[in-house]
């Protein structure tokens, strides 16, 4: 049975299309993709996030246990920085992407995609013998919004009254809200709200964890505000796609390396250890079999999740991972997982989409640049 975030009945009394995703039953779209789309590229849109999973690692081995389960290199970080990186397991594929924000000395906030946390909780269970830590599983106490676009920052301190201008990208600092009382969440966690400077979009914005009474009442004055249009998870799968952005499931599984991915640079080899090192050292040194790239075709046909690439002799070198018509620049494009020897830039390629061919060439996955405030 999926579940529902606290902002459910706000979402069907906005008449939300509403559909199962990663256990929960979340909106797709509320006015349509296109129109909430274009609101987060030009002024501000806000998202329920509230399905993603949060995990508190505290004591003294805190540093030393993220370190042995993440790929980036946290050692050291000042305390409200944030890393984007993965778990992977022994042979390295990847048991899931995450962020990992430096909260305290010896506290850190682990957040995980919604399809994956019980898996996830699992895996950092099984994995915390020879570790002085507390692991606490906190999603069920946490809502979260993403408030996305150029127009985010004036939005979050002039609507919702949190002080934001100073966060830089990828840190994040405790707040409080006046108007909600803080999640009760287990010792050791914050009072207050998290708020950082990140997001799923390719546009500044902000991601606020809090209380569900919290998460409600920001909603609501989002929205009356008239200035954050409501957006569903339909855009929010365009918008970080034609960024070039991830999604588990997609283009990184526990069938795909993060260097299959190009993301290698979100695994520090150079750090002591951490699981599945060894077999993303041997990637790197000996190459992969497939490669995610871009494609982008001539014509205006949408390739979709699955169809099949194929080369200009017809045989099949891979599948689509995400299709889209980008939005942003009027282009059918996709990322696709193909035979490494049709990976470079400019390869001509065809996608088979239902009983027709199209053709393409291999193109940068980033279809749109990023407008992050550094």
């Amino acid at each position: 049975m999926e579940k529902k975030t606290c902002l459910y009945d706000r979402h069907v009394a906005l008449g939300a299309l509403m559909s199962p995703f990663g256990g929960f039953i979340m909106p797709i779209q509320y006015s349509n993709i296109t129109d909430e789309h274009n609101a987060v590229r030009t002024a501000c849109g806000v998202f329920d996030v509230s399905h993603m999973g949060e995990v508190r690692i505290t004591g003294p081995d805190a540093e030393r246990y993220v370190q042995h389960i993440f790929t980036n290199d946290v050692a050291g970080a000042p305390v409200g920085q944030i890393y984007y990186g993965m778990m992977l397991y022994p042979n390295g594929g990847t048991v899931d992407d995450l962020l990992v924000y430096k909260m305290g000395e010896n506290d850190f906030f682990l957040v995980i995609n919604a399809a994956n946390i019980d898996k996830d909780v699992a895996w950092m269970k099984e994995h915390t013998a020879g570790f002085d830590i507390k692991l606490d599983h906190q999603s069920d106490f946490y809502g979260q919004l993403a408030v996305q676009g150029p127009e985010a920052e004036a939005v979050v301190e002039e609507v919702l009254g949190i002080p934001c201008s100073e966060l830089k990208f990828y840190t994040a600092k405790t707040a409080t809200a006046p108007y909600a009382s803080p999640a009760t969440v287990p010792d050791g966690s914050p009072s207050g709200i998290i708020i950082s400077r990140t997001g799923y979009t390719g546009e500044d914005g902000f991601e606020i964890y809090g209380s569900h009474e919290f998460t409600q009442q920001a909603w609501d004055k989002l929205i009356a505000s008239g200035r954050c249009k409501p957006c569903g998870l339909g855009c929010r799968d365009t918008l970080r796609f034609e960024v070039g952005l991830p999604l588990y499931g997609d283009e990184l599984s526990a069938d795909i390396s993060p260097v299959m991915a190009g993301l290698s640079m979100f695994c520090k080899l150079d750090k002591p250890e951490f699981i599945g090192k060894e077999a993303l050292a041997e990637q790197k040194a000996n190459g992969v079999a497939q490669k995610l790239v871009g494609i982008e075709l001539a014509d205006k046909a949408i390739p979709r999740h699955g169809y099949p690439v194929l080369n200009m002799e017809g045989e099949q070198v891979g599948e689509v991972t995400t299709g889209y018509h980008c939005l942003s620049v009027d282009k059918s494009v996709c990322m696709a997982l193909v035979k490494s020897d049709y990976a470079k830039l400019d390869t001509p390629l065809q996608v088979q989409i239902r009983k027709k061919v199209f053709e393409g060439k291999v193109v940068k996955k980033k279809f749109y640049d990023k407008h992050y405030k550094k």
